[in-house]
C-alpha cells in the first residue's frame, strides 16, 4: 500500500510542476517528494499499531539481543532466524506489550500451549519455556507501581516469541522434519509457513487468508483428526472396546453363542447392554441378525475391508486392534498434516497410497475418486508431488532397465520368441532417432543394467501394461499414472501389485475431466484415438499439481474415522522418529 501510495504521489507531483517547468525542476520534485514518503510517520499508533507496541523508554531490541537470547539452548536455536526477522522487521519494537501492558494474544498462547495435548504435542516439551514466561510476568506484577523495568519488559518478550516460536514450529511444520530424517519416507512439497508472518497476524498487525489469529490448524482434515483423538482418548479412559475371539467364518444369519455377543459387545455395546442386562440367553442373543451385519459392514468399509459382513480373520485382527495403537496412528496422520502445503492448489490430484485410492479435487470439492493399485512392497510407490503436464494416449511402455535385467532377460533365454509374443521391440539406442532391431542381435546372456545400451518398449494395444493412457509429472522416481489390462485386480483388498507406479480403475475419466478446457477432445475422440494405436502426446493448458501421499487414518467430513494397514511400515519408521 505504501508503495503504491507513493508512486500516485509521485506522478501527482509531476503533473503539478505543468509542462513549461524546466525537467530538473520536475525531477527535484519527485525526489523530494519520494523522499518525504519514506522518512513520514503515522500520525497516530491506530495508523501503525506496531509504533505502539513500546513504550519510548523501551530501547528496541537489536539483533545481537535477539541472537544472544535464542542461542543459549539447542531448543531456541532452529528458531533465531525467525526472531530475528520478526524484530527486524518491527525496528526491534517489542511485539507483546503496548505501553508496558501484556497484550490478550500472550495469554492465548499460555492457554494454547498448556492444551498442547488435544493437538497431538506433549506439554513437556515446552514446560521449560513456560515456566520461564511465567516467572518474568510474575516478577513484572510483582514490580513496585510506575514504569517497569525496560530490561525485563524486553528479556519478557523476547521469552514469550521464543515460547511462540517453539510451540508454532510443531504446531504448523511438525515435530519431525521429513527432509532431514531419512527414515521417514516423504518428499512432498514443503509447508513453507513463516513463522514470523504469522507471529505478526496473531499480534494483529498483518493480514492473512489463513486462521492464525486464533492459532487455527491450516486444514480441516487436521482439524477432524484432532477431534477424532480426543474422541478415541476419552474411549480409551472409560475402558477402550473389548475384544473378539477368533472367528474362521461367520456369514449373517448364522448362530454362535461366543462370537455374535463378543461382536455386539464390540461394534453395539449399548445394543448389546440392552439385550443381555436380566435377560437368560437364548437363540436371539446368538443369532448374527441384519442390525449387527450392518456395524460389521460399516467397520469394514472404514477400516479397507471388504465390506461384505462376513466375519474372518481379517476382520478379527482389525477389531482386536488396541485403541492405545489407534490414538498413536491418529498421532503420526496428523503430524503428516503439519507437513502438508498450506495451500495445495485450486485444483489436484491426490493419491493416498494405503487407502488405494485416487481423489480429483477442484477448489475443496471432490470431484470423484476412484481405485488404484500402487507398488508392491518391495517396489514401494514413492511419496512425493510433482506437476502433471502430458497426458498420452495410445503409449509404449518403455520397459525399466532394472525388469530388463530381472524379467525380461530370463524370458528371452528361455524363449527367443517371448518379445514378438508380447508385442515388444528394441531399439539401437535413445531418443527419437533410435530403430528398430532385431531381438536376436542382443546378447542376452550377458545383459546387465550397468551394460544395457538399447531401449525395450511395448507397442500400444491390448498388451501394454499401461492400458489405453498415462499421465505423465516427470520426477526422479520415473513414477506416472497409467492405466492397466488387468482391470479384475481392482477388486483386491491390498492392491499392492506394480512396480512403483499407479495403476488407475478408470483412466479414462480422468482424462475427460482433465480435458473438459481442451473441448476438441471429447469421450469420442479420445477412444478413437486409443484404437488407432498411434501414440499421441496431449499438453495440458494449465500444470496440475500431484500429490503421492500416506495417511493410513482420517475422519469424513461426518467424523467417521477409517484407518488403513501400515503397508510400507512409513508408520513404523515415523513412529520410531516422534516417540522415541
Amino acid at each position: 500500500m505504501l508503495f503504491s501510495a507513493t508512486r500516485f504521489s509521485s506522478a501527482a507531483a509531476v503533473r503539478r510542476v505543468g509542462s513549461g517547468t524546466p525537467w530538473w525542476a520536475s525531477l527535484l520534485l519527485v525526489l523530494l517528494t519520494l523522499l518525504a514518503g519514506c522518512d513520514s510517520k503515522p500520525k497516530s499508533a491506530a495508523d501503525d499499531p506496531v509504533a505502539a507496541t513500546t513504550d519510548a523508554n523501551v530501547p528496541p531490541l537489536d539483533s545481537a539481543a535477539v541472537q544472544a537470547f535464542f542461542t543459549r539452548n539447542g531448543q531456541l536455536k532452529e528458531h533465531r532466524r525467525d526472531a530475528q526477522q520478526f524484530y527486524h522487521e518491527r525496528a526491534g519494537r517489542l511485539g507483546w506489550f503496548r505501553k508496558g501492558e501484556l497484550v490478550p494474544q500472550a495469554e492465548k498462547l499460555l492457554d494454547k500451549v498448556a492444551d498442547a495435548k488435544l493437538e497431538g504435542l506433549d506439554p513437556a516439551a515446552y514446560r521449560p519455556l513456560t515456566m520461564d514466561v511465567q516467572k518474568r510476568l510474575a516478577a513484572l506484577r510483582a514490580a513496585k507501581k510506575g514504569d517497569p523495568d525496560p530490561e525485563a519488559l524486553r528479556q519478557t518478550d523476547l521469552a514469550l516469541s521464543a515460547l511462540y516460536f517453539a510451540f508454532a514450529g510443531d504446531f504448523y511444520k511438525g515435530t519431525v522434519d521429513p527432509r532431514l530424517n531419512e527414515t521417514v519416507d516423504w518428499s512432498v512439497k514443503r509447508n513453507k509457513v513463516k513463522l514470523y508472518r504469522a507471529l505478526q497476524t496473531i499480534l494483529q498487525e498483518r493480514d492473512s487468508s489463513y486462521p492464525y489469529y486464533e492459532f487455527g490448524s491450516l486444514h480441516p482434515e487436521y482439524d477432524r483428526l484432532r477431534l477424532s483423538l480426543s474422541q478415541y482418548r476419552a474411549l480409551a479412559k472409560r475402558g477402550g472396546w473389548s475384544t473378539v475371539p477368533a472367528i474362521e467364518k461367520l456369514e449373517p444369519g448364522q448362530t454362535d453363542p461366543v462370537a455374535v455377543p463378543a461382536l455386539r459387545r464390540r461394534l453395539l455395546p449399548a445394543e448389546a447392554a440392552t439385550t443381555t442386562a436380566g435377560a437368560a440367553p437364548g437363540a436371539d442373543a446368538a443369532r448374527y441378525d441384519e442390525q449387527l451385519a450392518g456395524a460389521v459392514k460399516a467397520f469394514q468399509d472404514r477400516h479397507g475391508l471388504n465390506p461384505d459382513g462376513i466375519v474372518g480373520p481379517g476382520t478379527v485382527a482389525a477389531l482386536n486392534v488396541p485403541i492405545a495403537e489407534r490414538i498413536d496412528q491418529i498421532l503420526l496422520n496428523m503430524e503428516r498434516w503439519r507437513w502438508i502445503p498450506k495451500k495445495l492448489g485450486d485444483r489436484y490430484v491426490l493419491v493416498n497410497i494405503p487407502e488405494y485410492k485416487l481423489h480429483m479435487i477442484d477448489r475443496g470439492h471432490e470431484e470423484f475418486e476412484m481405485r488404484v493399485i500402487v507398488g508392491k512392497e518391495l517396489k514401494a510407490t514413492p511419496v512425493f508431488s510433482d506437476k502433471m503436464e502430458h497426458i498420452v494416449l495410445s503409449p509404449y511402455w518403455g520397459v525399466p532397465v532394472s525388469i530388463v535385467e530381472e524379467e525380461i532377460k530370463p524370458a528371452m533365454l528361455r524363449n527367443s520368441n517371448f518379445l514378438e509374443s508380447q508385442d515388444m521391440e528394441v531399439l539401437n539406442g535413445y531418443g527419437p532417432k533410435a530403430q528398430p532391431i532385431p531381438a536376436s542381435s542382443v546378447d542376452w546372456k550377458n545383459v546387465t543394467k550397468e551394460n544395457w545400451k538399447y531401449t525395450l518398449r511395448q507397442r500400444p494395444g491390448p498388451k501394454n501394461p499401461l492400458g489405453p493412457m498415462k499421465f505423465l509429472f516427470p520426477n526422479e522416481h520415473d513414477v506416472y499414472l497409467h492405466g492397466t489390462p488387468n482391470a479384475w485386480l481392482f477388486n483386491k483388498e491390498g492392491r499392492g501389485f506394480s512396480h512403483g507406479c499407479v495403476r488407475l480403475e478408470d483412466p479414462r475419466k480422468l482424462a475427460l475431466y482433465l480435458l473438459k478446457d481442451q473441448p476438441q477432445w471429447t469421450a469420442e475422440k479420445i477412444d478413437e484415438t486409443v484404437a488407432g494405436g498411434e501414440e499421441k502426446w496431449i499438453k495440458l493448458k494449465e500444470q496440475l499439481p500431484v500429490y503421492i501421499v500416506y495417511f493410513t487414518a482420517w475422519a469424513n467430513e461426518d467424523g467417521t474415522v477409517n484407518f488403513r494397514d501400515d503397508v510400507y511400515g512409513h508408520d513404523k519408521a515415523l513412529e520410531q522418529a516422534m516417540f522415541n
